[in-house]
């Protein structure tokens, strides 16, 4: 009789889980992942959020920026004088 419950009685590992989709899988993997960023929200180092003093662009963009803006200046000054005041 021992025999003859474990071959009829029990059920097998297979049946006893639940079929899970894959995409059920997923989108559970997903809910854990936002569930996890959200028990950190507001724990966010200092460095991440401000970054100092830094400049959007390099020094050297900025002095060219300025040499053609100031140039170009110049160069209209110098024109619009040479030709009597109207170009």
């Amino acid at each position: 009789m021992e025999g003859n419950a474990e071959q009829g009685g029990g059920s097998s590992l297979i049946e006893d889980l639940p079929t899970v989709t894959t995409s059920r899988r997923l989108a559970d993997r997903k809910v854990e992942k936002f569930e996890k960023n959200i028990k950190k929200r507001g724990a966010v180092a200092e460095t991440a959020t401000k970054k100092g003093n830094s400049y959007p662009v390099g020094p050297i963009v900025l002095g060219f920026f300025i040499f053609v803006v100031i140039g170009s200046s110049l160069f209209q000054i110098i024109r619009t004088a040479t030709s009597g005041g109207m170009a």
